[in-house]
């Protein structure tokens, strides 16, 4: 039996709707930023900084459009997570090559090894019926991260002191996050699956 045209072109409009063609684009600049970090000087890791820092901001622009537009789909729901975790594993494994004085190797296994174990763990979740809502650890894990990358990035176009100290700070700051807001995740489905009810942070 055929598609219902009609059905087909609604489908097609929900899943390629202004939001998520901007998480879309956000998977998109992953290719240019590593390219113009392949061989980097201090104009190509300017233009990079500019690249994450656009690429960021659909980050906040998809979410808050989705929500006002009333264009949450489940395209979105998968794109918009996916998107940000490439765009982040990305700068860190450039900045361990380019920055590696800061950006130590095992820091990086740290940020990207924790994106997993969660990912991993809302999957069980979300099988088991169990929904554990974002809050304020995990957002300042992500302010952390980007501003790590900004400075350090930015401090490889202007070599400062304190742009070069700030992303080192954040960095540290966004590892601790990480591992806390990892260990309430778990801490919560834990508790949830024992019917405790809790709720914790990502």
């Amino acid at each position: 039996m055929g598609l219902d045209a009609p059905t087909v072109e609604k489908t097609a409009v929900k899943i390629f709707n202004i939001p998520n063609m901007l998480s879309l684009s956000r998977i998109l600049s992953v290719p240019v930023f590593i390219l113009l970090m392949l061989n980097p000087t201090p104009i190509r890791a300017l233009s990079a900084g500019i690249v994450f820092s656009l690429a960021s901001a659909t980050d906040w622009l998809d979410g808050y459009l989705a929500r006002k537009w009333g264009q949450v789909t489940k395209a979105g729901k998968l794109l918009d997570p996916i998107a940000d975790k490439i765009l982040i594993m990305a700068a860190l494994v450039m900045l361990v090559e380019i920055r590696s004085d800061i950006v130590h190797s095992w820091i990086a296994i740290v940020l990207i090894g924790r994106e997993f174990a969660v990912t991993g763990l809302r999957a069980i979740a979300s099988s088991d019926g169990i929904v554990i809502p974002a809050e304020s650890a995990g957002k300042y894990k992500v302010g952390a991260q980007i501003t790590a990358v900004l400075c350090l990035l930015l401090g490889y176009y202007v070599p400062t002191g304190w742009m070069r100290d700030l992303g080192t700070i954040a960095l540290w700051v966004a590892m601790v996050l990480a591992v806390y807001s990892a260990f309430q995740y778990f801490r919560t489905y834990w508790n949830q699956l024992n019917g405790n009810g809790s709720k914790g942070s990502v």
